[in-house]
């Protein structure tokens, strides 16, 4: 996706999966761009215990990203007093991943990243996959 080289001397760290990420969000049609802005993003190891059971998930490496808050189409000018959406990426789901499937590393965090922002949005799977379409990297 973005020509990225190949990491090298150990597992890329928060900070260059937030780096992947945020480039994907840079390359986002600007419809979508526009209402991301109050969304907070962050990249954590892993799931916590208390998430993983509200989604009834037994192990921190079956969940690779969350997003946290109701899809715009569900909100109100009524709502009040919510606490900020977020989009938390899971680092080592990721890279577990990356290592079982061979998949790109920054192809794949562009896709968890563009899924978790389908969910803001309130997106069908066949809306995302057509996004992640749309943000593909022209050079590739």
């Amino acid at each position: 996706m973005s020509g990225q080289a190949p990491f090298r001397g150990g597992a890329p760290d928060a900070d260059a999966i937030e780096a992947i990420a945020r480039a994907t969000i840079a390359r986002l049609p600007a419809q979508f761009a526009q209402h991301l802005g109050d969304i907070v993003f962050a990249v954590e190891e892993y799931a916590d215990d208390e998430t993983l059971a509200a989604l009834g998930l037994e192990h921190p490496l079956d969940l690779s990203g969350l997003y946290h808050g109701r899809p715009l189409g569900e909100k109100s000018s009524m709502d009040t007093g919510a606490m900020p959406d977020r989009i938390v990426l899971y680092r080592r789901a990721i890279l577990e991943e990356w290592i079982d499937t061979g998949v790109r590393l920054d192809d794949l965090v562009a896709h968890v990243t563009i899924h978790e922002i389908g969910h803001h949005f309130g997106l069908s799977d066949d809306d995302m996959h057509a996004l992640e379409d749309d943000v593909e990297d022209p050079a590739a």
